[in-house]
C-alpha cells in the first residue's frame, strides 16, 4: 500500500471486523478462505470485501481466495496489533468508570492506563486494571503532564456537554492525536486530530425507528 493511498472511512471501519473473523478462522486452524465465505460471515456483499482489500494491494490469488495466516498477519500489522496502545479515559463517571472496568479485555493490543476528571473524589478510586493493580485517576490539572509522560495519544472523551469543547482543546495541547467521543456534542479538532463519535441515544433511536418502521421499510423495498 502506498503512503499517499487515502482509504475510505467506511473500509478502516471495517477493518477490525475483518481482523477478528481472521482470528477465528486461524483459531480453528482453517488455512484459505475467499471473499464470498467472509461476506457470508460478516455480512458484507462479497464485492464490497474485494474493494476493501483492494486499497491494500494483491492480498488474494484468483482461483485460490486468501491465505488465512498471511491476511491475518497483514492486518495485524495495519490495525498495530503488535504494540500497545495506551489510552486515557476523561471523565471518569459512570461511564468512563464502565469503560474502565472493561478495559478492552478482549484484545491485547489496548488499554487504558489512566482516567482524568475535574471531581478530586474520583482520584480515590480503585478501578482494577485487570491484573493485581489499579487504574490511576487524576484531577484535570493533571491532564498535559501526565499524559506527555506516558507518551499517550489516544483518549476517550466521556464527559459533560458543557466542557466537552474544552477537554477537547486541552487534549489537543497534549498532543493527543485520536479521541473516541462519547459526548452529547460534535467536538472541533484541528485537522491533524482524528475523532471517532459514538452516541448511545442517537443510536438507540435510530434502532427504534427501525424497529417500529420495519413493515413499512420493508414493503417499500
Amino acid at each position: 500500500m502506498s503512503n499517499d493511498t487515502q482509504i475510505p472511512r467506511a473500509t478502516a471501519q471495517r477493518l477490525p471486523i475483518y481482523f477478528y473473523y481472521l482470528s477465528s478462522l486461524d483459531a480453528a486452524g482453517i488455512k484459505r478462505t475467499n471473499s464470498t465465505e467472509i461476506s457470508e460471515a460478516i455480512k458484507f456483499d462479497a464485492a464490497t470485501v474485494r474493494r476493501d482489500f483492494s486499497y491494500f494491494g494483491a492480498l488474494g490469488k484468483r482461483g485460490f481466495g486468501y491465505d488465512v495466516p498471511a491476511l491475518l498477519h497483514f492486518f495485524s500489522k495495519v490495525l498495530s496489533q503488535d504494540k500497545l496502545n495506551k489510552v486515557a479515559v476523561v471523565g471518569v463517571g459512570n461511564l468512563g468508570q464502565a469503560l474502565m472496568k472493561y478495559n478492552f479485555s478482549h484484545t491485547n493490543n489496548i488499554q487504558i492506563v489512566m482516567g482524568f476528571d475535574q471531581d478530586l473524589e474520583k482520584t480515590k478510586l480503585k478501578i482494577s486494571d485487570g491484573g493485581d493493580g489499579f487504574i490511576p485517576v487524576y484531577g484535570v490539572d493533571e491532564l498535559s503532564k501526565r499524559l506527555k509522560e506516558e507518551n499517550i495519544t489516544i483518549s476517550i472523551l466521556t464527559v459533560p456537554e458543557k466542557s466537552a469543547q474544552k477537554v477537547t482543546d486541552e487534549l489537543v495541547k497534549a498532543g493527543i492525536k485520536g479521541i473516541l467521543n462519547f459526548s452529547p456534542i460534535r467536538i472541533t479538532v484541528p485537522n491533524t486530530v482524528r475523532v471517532q463519535n459514538v452516541d448511545l441515544t442517537t443510536g438507540m433511536q435510530t434502532l427504534i425507528y427501525f424497529v417500529d418502521n420495519y413493515k413499512h421499510i420493508k414493503s417499500a423495498k
